[in-house]
Formats: structure tokens, sequence, C-alpha cells
């Protein structure tokens, strides 16, 4: 008989005995997910080791472990799955949830050892070209070039399609590392909260070493043939600490000379007139965007070279303004060292969220 929240134990002695007559989760935790989550907390705040005399510490911690171990199971068969020719992942929670898709948590397990993944999902069985797009454009990018590159963009574990029970909906899924399991000390931040933070504008200083980061990442995508296609703030991640970038959300990305094939609508407005009047995207039109991203950081603050500078990246005609990212970032080098001499490491942190 499943248990219910009125069985939860009351006393070390009575939980003691529950958990030793338990042989799966579900003789201790009720079915119900909130139930069951203060089921276990009351277990384990009565079971919990220091709250055991001396004597009994060594078997308290056997039982706190077991109790744990059956939490885990617990857990893991509440949580929905899906499974793969290589991977079985366990769904977290939403992580973010966008025009496109949504983002979520999930993990998997591999020679032992648990995994962490992000699975993005498209809303609409609509979009499922979108994803495939993303899926080969990362293929194509982890195959190119130096590999020190490679940690501008994400990489792709595998993509493949999900048929949801009881609608039958078929939804291409691309499985993602997460970009904070690359670094111990995670941490990474959109462009779009870095603005939010700095509402007055972002000092150009820190400004720039963003700046050369994602022309550093573009020109590798473009070496590589790709046009990003949306290289708008929230899809620019950088770390803070260890001033890393990840140019994320390549489902609008192209083969260049091709069009791009959706634009995110918020954004219009930042778009160059290639994009808007369906034409040919080339590597001028990421750098139109970047540069459009770099102004809006930066806003009032930027000094007038900078702005001078920035007008060239955006002018209306694709075919006036730069194509090489490589070479466009020697020019920001020259013109940063005109403005503020050799360069230096600059410390730079987000602001701690008020609880």
């Amino acid at each position: 008989m499943t248990p219910t929240a009125a069985d939860a134990p009351r006393t070390r002695a009575a939980a003691r005995t529950a958990l030793a007559a338990a042989r799966r989760p579900a003789d201790l935790f009720p079915d119900d997910t909130a139930a069951a989550a203060r089921t276990y907390r009351r277990l384990a705040r009565l079971l919990h080791p220091d709250t055991a005399p001396a004597a009994e510490r060594p078997h308290a911690e056997a039982e706190f472990a077991r109790l744990d171990a059956l939490w885990q199971q617990h857990t893991a068969a509440a949580r929905p799955t899906l499974t793969t020719r290589r991977r079985t992942y366990t769904l977290g929670a939403p992580l973010a949830t966008g025009g496109l898709a949504v983002l979520r948590e999930a993990s998997y397990e591999q020679d032992g050892t648990r995994h962490r993944a992000l699975l993005k999902i498209p809303r609409a069985v609509t979009d499922n070209d979108l994803m495939e797009r993303e899926a080969q454009a990362l293929d194509r990018l982890a195959r190119h070039g130096d590999r020190r590159h490679r940690a501008y963009a994400p990489r792709l574990l595998e993509s493949f399609r999900h048929r949801e029970a009881g609608t039958g909906s078929e939804r291409r899924v691309n499985a993602l590392v997460p970009p904070d399991a690359l670094v111990p000390s995670g941490g990474f931040h959109t462009l779009a909260e870095v603005h939010d933070a700095h509402p007055d504008g972002l000092d150009p200083r820190d400004a720039a070493w963003m700046w050369r980061r994602l022309l550093t990442a573009l020109g590798w995508a473009h070496r590589a043939g790709r046009v990003h296609g949306a290289v708008l703030p929230e899809h620019v991640l950088i770390h803070p600490g260890l001033h890393g970038l990840v140019l994320v959300n390549w489902c609008y990305s192209t083969a260049l000379g091709d069009r791009v094939p959706a634009l995110v609508a918020r954004h219009r407005a930042a778009y160059p007139s290639e994009v808007t009047g369906r034409r040919p995207a080339t590597e001028a039109t990421d750098i139109h965007l970047a540069s459009h991203t770099m102004v809006t950081l930066m806003g009032e603050r930027t000094p007038k070279p900078m702005r001078a500078f920035l007008r060239g990246c955006t002018l209306p005609a694709e075919a006036r303004r730069p194509h090489d990212a490589w070479q466009l970032l020697a020019e920001l080098d020259a013109l940063l060292d005109r403005l503020y001499g050799p360069r230096t490491f600059r410390p730079f942190t987000m602001p701690t969220p008020h609880p």
C-alpha cells in the first residue's frame, strides 16, 4: 500500500523502523510530488547522523545513505525520460523558454558516471528545420579549424527526433553540453543580462574583451562557411571571471550566400537590410549584428572614435561593410591601443542579484 503524507514517521525510532521495512522508494514516499518531498525532508531531519548518539553514529550514517539512495531512485523514476540510440536522458526543470524553443536541464549516464546536458526542444513542430540547422552548424564548427576556437560555440552531443506520447507530434531535439559543465566555476551571463546590469552603458574597456572574442568567434564561423544570422545580446554568453565567450542559438544560421531563414521579431530593427529583405547573407551580416549589439551594450559611453568605427560596420549597404572579422579584429586592436594604450587584463564582475 502506498504511504500518504499522514503516514510519515514523527520520531527517530519510527523513522528507523520505516526505513528498515522499505524495499523500494514507494514504500516510503507518497505518489504526490509535494507530499513525497515533505516526507523526505522529515525523514532526513529525524535520521540525520548529527542527531544520533555518538555510539550509533556509524550505523546512522549508513541509514542516512540508504535514505538518500531511495530518494534519488524515487526522484529519477518520477522524471520523464527521452531515449535515443546513444543515451537515455532524464529530464529536469525548464531553464528558459524562448520564442523558438524550451531549454531543459537533463542528465544521462555514461561509463558509470552521471553527466549533465541541456535539451533544446522546439515549441512548434514547424521549427524542426531550424533545430536541424543548428545541429548541422555545430557539427560543422566542431570539425573545422583550430581546437582553441571550439569553445566559442556550444558542443553538440546529438540531435534526434522525439515523438510525443498522446499527440504523436515529432520534434527535433538538440542535446548540448552545458557551458557551465566545461567551466568548474560556472557563472555565464548573456550580454542582455550585462546590459540590464549596466543600464547607463558598459565601460568600453570592459566591452573591449567581449567584442574581441565575439569577432574571433565570427571569424572562425565564417572560415567554416557559416553565417550565425542572429548575433543578438541574448545569444552571446560571457564568463566574467575567465573573460570567456560562447555564441549560442545557431538555429538561424545559414551557409555563406544563402538567406537567413527567420528573424527574432522583437529585434527586427537590429537586422541589416539583406535579412529583412530576404537577400543572401554574408560575413558582413554577422558583423552588422555584432556591432549593433556592442552599440547597445555601451550606449552613451561609447567614445567618438569607436562610434565612427561602429558606423562603418553597420552601413546600410552590405557590400560597403567589413567582411573579414579577423581583419576587423586587427583594426579594433589598433583603435583600442590608440584609446587606452597597451592591453592589460581588466577584471570584470557582475552585480550580485538581490534575494
